[in-house]
């Protein structure tokens, strides 16, 4: 999710042991797996609440607000193939009629 590597995590212990020193360290990583284990649990209940509310054929993924991402949607459109609209086979007919013709080609009041 965070794209943590192992030395970005050893990069990140040694800057906590200098900030917050080696005697209350192992204090405060106690607590952040506390605050993680509480955040997983919020996030089980939410997903079990949303299966029982909606039920299980539910498709998550159709959910997912990265499907909205304006690039996605842009790449997708310009590699899609367009849709030809028919070519048509016969002209319209003309009317027969002169005053009608005229109207149609010109409009006296238009400014």
């Amino acid at each position: 999710m965070f794209d943590l590597s192992f030395e970005k995590l050893l990069v990140i212990g040694v800057l906590a042991l200098f900030l917050v020193g080696p005697q209350r360290l192992p204090q405060i990583a106690a607590q952040l797996a506390r605050w993680v284990k509480v955040a997983q649990a919020m996030t089980r209940d939410a997903k079990e609440r949303l299966r029982e509310e909606v039920g299980d054929d539910i498709d998550l993924e159709a959910l997912d607000p990265r499907r909205y991402d304006p690039r996605r949607i842009i790449r997708e459109a310009l590699l899609d193939e367009p849709e030809l609209a028919p070519i048509p086979t016969a002209a319209p007919e003309e009317p027969r009629d002169p005053a009608l013709q005229r109207a149609r080609t010109f409009d006296d009041e238009a400014t």
